[in-house]
């Protein structure tokens, strides 16, 4: 099994294999060893202030959460070569969020919205990760930083 392999059995997965994934309608558009992006539709059940239609914040940091925790799992397919595939694969098992932090820079409006990230770092133990949620004409709504465990 190559990188490609596990990436596309990786998209395949958060695609198709995750209920909450489902339950908001992520789908996975790209993922790298540079980038990822994700995107999921506004639907009504996503709504957090009924007045002013907006996106939950928690839905916010999810996306968020979930494209930053794909650039690490793609960091740490990239490292395939140095490590081998039976420990990438028990890694990639095990990646857990250690901590997140969010900016929420303006209200969530839009049809779709866009959670792209990259890795800041990789090491052997943790992977540190920036993510963007933009909506379909590009405002970003949020920003945020995390940090992975991966090892």
């Amino acid at each position: 099994m190559e990188q490609q392999q596990l990436i596309d059995g990786i998209t395949d997965h958060f695609n198709h294999q995750v209920p909450f994934h489902q339950l908001i309608g992520i789908e996975v558009i790209d993922v790298s060893a540079a980038h990822t992006l994700i995107r999921a539709p506004m639907k009504p059940e996503l709504i957090g202030n009924t007045f002013q239609q907006i996106l939950h914040g928690g839905v916010t940091a999810t996306l968020l959460d979930i494209a930053g925790g794909l650039a690490a799992m793609s960091g740490t397919i990239n490292k395939l070569s140095a490590i081998g595939i039976d420990e990438v694969v028990k890694r990639l098992q095990k990646i857990s969020t250690i901590d997140m932090r969010v900016d929420y820079l303006m209200p969530g409006r839009g049809d779709y919205f866009e959670a792209e990230a990259h890795v800041i770092r990789h090491g052997n133990r943790v992977a540190v990760t920036r993510m963007a949620l933009k909506n379909e004409s590009g405002n970003e709504i949020a920003l945020g930083t995390a940090t992975y465990s991966v090892s």
